[in-house]
């Protein structure tokens, strides 16, 4: 393989800061800005928008909708007469 071709691989705190949710993962992406860990090492971190602990589908908060509602509304407007 060629040298000097891949990114670098290195541990890096991905953090969800409106769920106060961070995970320790390794990637390629890089940061200025950096954090200190749980086991005391600093790492770079990355502020992500959504996460699991803010999703709705993975906290349970998505709206449900009316399809029932919608079915009935479609077949009174253009059922069989």
């Amino acid at each position: 393989m060629k040298k000097n071709l891949h990114p670098a691989y290195r541990p890096v705190v991905f953090r969800d800061p409106s769920a106060g949710f961070a995970f320790l993962t390794r990637s390629t992406l890089t940061s200025d800005r950096t954090i200190e860990w749980e086991d005391g090492r600093t790492y770079p971190v990355i502020d992500v928008d959504v996460s699991s602990a803010s999703h709705p589908f993975y906290t349970g908060r998505g709206r449900i909708l009316d399809t029932a509602g919608r079915v009935e509304r479609f077949n009174q407007r253009y059922g069989k007469r």
